[in-house]
C-alpha cells in the first residue's frame, strides 16, 4: 500500500504533506497517516513547527472520501467510529508545536476542516475554500460546525455551511478565516519563512502560548488571565527563558534549547 503522506524535515521545522492523487482526498488511510505523522514529530526536538500541506499546484485536500460512504448508509452505531475521525483532528488541534496550512489550491469539506485544525492559514490566491457537504444531504462532521464558527462568526459560517458555496481566497482572508494570501506558487516560500522563524523560537514558550490561547478561548478572560499567569510562572522556571534574558542583555542572538 502507497504511503500517502510524506513527511521532509528541514531546520527547526517539518513539511507534512499529503499525497492522494488527483484530489488529496482525505480518507481513512491518509487520516491514519497523518496521526502518525504528528506524532511522529512531536517526539523529535528537532522540530518546533510544521506545515501541513498537499501535493501539487492546485489541490490542499478536496474532502473525504466519498467513495467510502456507501457502506456507511443505513448503519447504526456510527457515532463511535465518527468520534475516531474527530480525535485525530483533535490531536492535530491540540498538536503542541504551531502548524501552519498552506492552501495550494482547493481546499473543500475534510479538507477545509482539517485546516482549521491549524494554527496559521496561507493560501494561494486561486484556493477555493468551503464545505459543500450540503450538497450531498449532509453536513460537515470533521469539526466544521464547531471551528468554523468560532473562527468566522455563527452567522458567516452558518451561511457557508447553508449554501455549500466555496470562498476565494480574498474572500477567505477578508472573514478571517485565512491569515495570509499569496500569489500561486509563492505559498510554499512564505510558510517556509514563516516556521523557519517560529522554528528558532523556544518550543516552552511556543506550546505554551498555543495553550493559553486554546483554552483561554473556551474561559472567561478572568479565568484566561488566571491560566496564562499560571503558565507563564512555568515558563520562568525553564533554562530557555534565562537564555533569552541573559542574550538582550549581552545585545547577542539567543540560543534556544528548548529546555
Amino acid at each position: 500500500m502507497a504511503q500517502l503522506v510524506h513527511i521532509e524535515k528541514a531546520q527547526g521545522y517539518a513539511v507534512v504533506t499529503i499525497v492522494n492523487p488527483p484530489m488529496n482526498v482525505i480518507s481513512s488511510q491518509v487520516f491514519k497517516e497523518l496521526d502518525k505523522a504528528f506524532g511522529e514529530l512531536g517526539e523529535d526536538v528537532g522540530v518546533n513547527a510544521v506545515i501541513l500541506t498537499g501535493q501539487g499546484e492546485n489541490v490542499f485536500a478536496a474532502g473525504a472520501d466519498i467513495k467510502e460512504f456507501p457502506n456507511l448508509i443505513g448503519q447504526p452505531a456510527l457515532k463511535g467510529k465518527f468520534m475516531e475521525t474527530h480525535e485525530i483532528l483533535n490531536r492535530i488541534e491540540c498538536f503542541e508545536k504551531p502548524v501552519i496550512a498552506m492552501l495550494n489550491g482547493l481546499t473543500f469539506g475534510g479538507g477545509c476542516e482539517l485546516a482549521l485544525c491549524c494554527d496559521i492559514r496561507i493560501a494561494e490566491d486561486h484556493a477555493q475554500i468551503g464545505l459543500p457537504e450540503i450538497t450531498l444531504g449532509l453536513f460537515p462532521g470533521g469539526g466544521g460546525t464547531q471551528r468554523l464558527p468560532r473562527l468566522v462568526g455563527e452567522a458567516k459560517a452558518k451561511e457557508l455551511m447553508f449554501t455549500g458555496q466555496a470562498v476565494s481566497a480574498a474572500e477567505a482572508e477578508k472573514i478571517g478565516l485565512v491569515n495570509k494570501v499569496v500569489p500561486k506558487g509563492q505559498g510554499m516560500e512564505t510558510a517556509r519563512k514563516m516556521a523557519q522563524r517560529i522554528g528558532g523560537f523556544s518550543l516552552p514558550a511556543l506550546s505554551r502560548i498555543k495553550k493559553a490561547v486554546g483554552e483561554g478561548m473556551e474561559l472567561t478572560v478572568g479565568q484566561g488571565v488566571e491560566l496564562e499567569a499560571g503558565l507563564f510562572e512555568e515558563v520562568f522556571q525553564t533554562a530557555d527563558v534565562r537564555e533569552g534574558v541573559q542574550a538582550f542583555i549581552d545585545k547577542r542572538t539567543p540560543q534556544f534549547q528548548n529546555k
